[in-house]
């Protein structure tokens, strides 16, 4: 039995998370459950699963999760406190990051301290903090299986393979709902616009930054960390379809790919299971139904979130930060419909010009740099 524990368990990958835990009950076990301010769907999860300890971020939420599960045995804690604790809870043997936002760094720090595989679906632990957390998970003898669909195709890719070897990683990106279109067309896109993916059935947020392709960047980011190799060596390739979820090519000029349906499920379980592989009783992919694939390279100039990631990812220190902060902030204003869709670049772009760098910062420095954009784009707003 697997032991293990799921930060953001109302989430979309939280939720696609249990679905799998239900699947294969007699072999998995939740022990611990975090989750931001979702009282009523964490507690149908508590009742259900039964994990020993639960955390609210939000202390409101908090402690109206412990009225409504006082009849059961399970100790409930808030914010960041309550993240570490389930975080580095003794029966965890797999900890799923899947809460947005840095908040997820020190939890995930403190879970390799303490030994536990990661279960990787939080984009900000790589991209603000790689140079601190693959280190430690080395240090650690920590295993780091990406959740995420493209680099779980590239590490499914890799198996096997020497990786010294390596000439390219090849990431697929859909284009999102606006490919095609240049700036002028984007105007006047309002969030319904962007929301509607093509493809992939995400959270709000995560859905607007594949409109932007900026979510490409933070996964060009989360590569170069992940798999040990160097900005040029990422090449982002727009493949609508989503069959292919992304390759590597060898020095040979081999090229490995992992393809399947656009469901998320797959790479969840896979990381749960691995090395293992089990049975997913989902619909599989039919080549005889395939009616083509197509590839495109990204069109940097009107989507040029995704330049300004490759200028970050190569500037290091504290930019990659300031990028991914300002993307993020900038990204709940336009869903407030506080600000236009092209000023999430805009504000990308200004917010790393205007910040300044900080070699090889430490988490504390990661956060202040987080907060210092914060009040720089609301000086903008």
């Amino acid at each position: 039995m697997k032991k293990i524990a799921i930060l953001g368990s109302t989430g979309s990958i939280g939720t696609q998370t249990l679905d799998i835990v239900r699947n294969y009950s007699g072999e998995l076990q939740v022990v611990a459950l975090a989750a931001g301010s979702n009282v009523e769907l964490l507690e149908k999860q508590v009742r259900e699963f039964q994990p020993k300890v639960v955390a609210m971020w939000s202390e409101k939420a908090a402690m109206d999760l412990k009225e409504r599960v006082s009849d059961l045995e399970v100790s409930v804690l808030a914010g960041m406190e309550g993240l570490l604790s389930v975080a580095v809870f003794p029966e965890v043997e797999v900890l799923v990051t899947a809460i947005v936002g840095m908040i997820g760094i020190r939890p995930t720090i403190e879970a390799i301290k303490a030994g536990k595989d990661i279960a990787l679906a939080n984009k900000e632990t790589l991209v603000c903090a790689g140079h601190i957390i693959m280190p430690l998970a080395k240090e650690h003898n920590v295993s780091i299986l990406p959740v995420d669909s493209e680099h779980s195709a590239i590490f499914q890719s890799l198996n096997g393979e020497p990786k010294n070897r390596i000439n390219k990683i090849l990431l697929t990106a859909s284009g999102g709902p606006f490919r095609g279109k240049r700036k002028e067309e984007l105007q006047n896109m309002q969030v319904e616009d962007a929301l509607k993916h093509p493809n992939w059935s995400m959270g709000r947020k995560i859905t607007i930054d594949s409109s932007t392709l900026v979510n490409k960047g933070l996964e060009v980011m989360e590569a170069k960390w992940l798999f040990g190799v160097e900005p040029e060596q990422i090449q982002v390739v727009v493949h609508p379809q989503s069959i292919i979820h992304s390759m590597v090519e060898y020095v040979d000029g081999a090229v490995i790919a992992q393809l399947g349906i656009p469901d998320m499920k797959l790479p969840i379980q896979y990381a749960l299971f691995y090395p293992d592989r089990r049975v997913m009783n989902e619909k599989k992919l039919d080549f005889f139904e395939l009616q083509n694939m197509t590839f495109e390279k990204p069109d940097t100039e009107t989507f040029y979130g995704l330049k300004l990631a490759y200028e970050a990812l190569r500037s290091g220190g504290n930019v990659p930060t300031i990028y991914n902060a300002a993307n993020e902030k900038a990204v709940a204003l336009f869903l407030e419909k506080k600000i236009s869709y092209l000023q999430i670049p805009e504000m990308i772009e200004r917010s790393m010009s205007k910040i300044s760098k900080i070699e090889n910062p430490g988490v504390e420095q990661i956060l202040e740099t987080e907060n210092r954009v914060y009040e720089y784009i609301a000086g903008l707003v």
